[in-house]
Formats: structure tokens, sequence, C-alpha cells
């Protein structure tokens, strides 16, 4: 039998076993897995899944997936109650370029991977390089699937209370993996309202910024001029 790379032979980052994502899932009896095939093994995974489903009528019938893999990640709103900011970043995404958004420059909460970190040590290390601040008190707040149709990714939402002084670095992401990132320092209010004309029009920001104004630290401030106290925060 042909060797296959990341399934029975490493591939181009030492991954074998690529097929064997969900051939042992059992929690739901109305899912039996039956064939994983790998399309796909870039620096993410495609794979295409068969199964059995049983409906709600009780029938059975055999259904087919294309799910992308490419791991959980973490984000964060850094906020400063003090002066009424928030830390965002803006950079280039093509796939929101290639889809009728006017140039790719989104406006967005840091990001990333967790890749082999927990949550807690991903953010933090995203943050650094991305907005060049030191979090130290974090507040997570909910975990959600972004695009639960065909993306396995569940990410991680987080909210740090940050100052001046814990902007310790640039920012700008790291140039060796293509990232030229714009830090923003913006007035809540301001962030709250591009989420409202679109001029941020990214999905896990808008969600942050929206339980920052209803649940988080700048709850109940309404059309005022600064926000009230911040809440405590834990680790």
């Amino acid at each position: 039998m042909t060797s296959r790379p990341g399934v029975d032979v490493p591939d181009h980052r030492g991954r074998t076993g690529l097929d064997r994502a969900g051939r042992d899932l059992v929690r739901n009896p109305a899912v039996r897995v039956r064939d994983v095939e790998v399309t796909s093994d870039g620096w993410h995974v495609l794979r295409r899944t068969t199964f059995d489903y049983r409906r709600r009528d009780g029938r059975w019938e055999s259904q087919q997936r294309e799910t992308y893999d490419r791991g959980n990640g973490a984000v964060v709103l850094p906020y400063d109650t003090a002066r009424g900011r928030v830390l965002l970043t803006r950079q280039f995404r093509y796939p929101a370029y290639v889809n009728d958004h006017p140039d790719g420059m989104l406006v967005e909460a840091a990001a990333g991977l967790l890749d082999a970190d927990d949550p807690l040590t991903a953010i933090r290390r995203e943050s650094a390089e991305e907005l060049g601040v030191t979090l130290d008190s974090l507040t997570h707040v909910l975990d959600a699937y972004m695009s639960p149709g065909s993306v396995t990714e569940r990410l991680h939402f987080f909210l740090a209370p940050y100052t001046p002084a814990d902007r310790t670095g640039a920012g700008g992401g790291l140039e060796e993996d293509g990232e030229d990132i714009e830090v923003l320092e913006l007035p809540f209010a301001e962030a709250l309202a591009m989420t409202r004309d679109g001029r941020i029009a990214d999905g896990k920001t808008i969600l942050l910024l929206q339980w920052a104004a209803l649940h988080g630290p700048f709850a109940g401030w309404g059309s005022a001029t600064s926000p009230p106290s911040a809440p405590s925060v834990s680790s």
C-alpha cells in the first residue's frame, strides 16, 4: 500500500494519524463515523468525513462533511477603564478581501492559535507579539465555535485590564510569520460605534465589545463621557 504523508508517515510538520480524528467518537448515539479522508494537509488539515446520522423521525441516512481543522485559539480585549480605552489591531485579511471587504484591512481583537499552549499562556503570548502589551489578570468570559458548519476551531474569549505602563513593546506581530499588524488604542465608545457602522466587521471582536458593554467593564456606561469603575477580575 502506498504511504500517505500525515496518515501513516510523517508529513512536513511531523504529523501522522490525521485520518483518525473523529473515528472513536461515541458521545452522540445518533452519529456513527464510517470513514475519514485527509484531502489536504497543508499548515492546517482538511478532512472529508462520512458518517451515518439518525434523523429525529428515527431514519438513518449517510452524510458527508468537510471539516477544516486549524486547532483552537484564544482572543482578548485589553481595556483601560480609567481612560475609557481598548486595544485592537488592524491587519490585512485576504479571505475578507476576496469576499467583498473594501480593502481587506480588518480591525480585530488580538488573537492566535493555542498551538501547544493553554489558553492563558497563548493569549499572553499573542498580546505581547501583536499589541506589545504585557497582561497580568485575565477574565475568561466564554468559549465559542465561530463557524461550526465547516471549521472545528473553538475560541477562548478573554478580557484583561491594562495601563499605559503595561505597553512594554511595539507589537506588530512576527515578520517571519508574515504579520504586519497596526496597534490601535481607541476610545471604547468609538470602538463600539464601529461595530454598528461596519468599520469593525470581525465576529470575535464584535462579540467581545458587546460583552464588555453589556456585562463587562463598560456595563452601564451608556452615553457617559467616561466609564464606571472597573469590576474585579481574576486570572
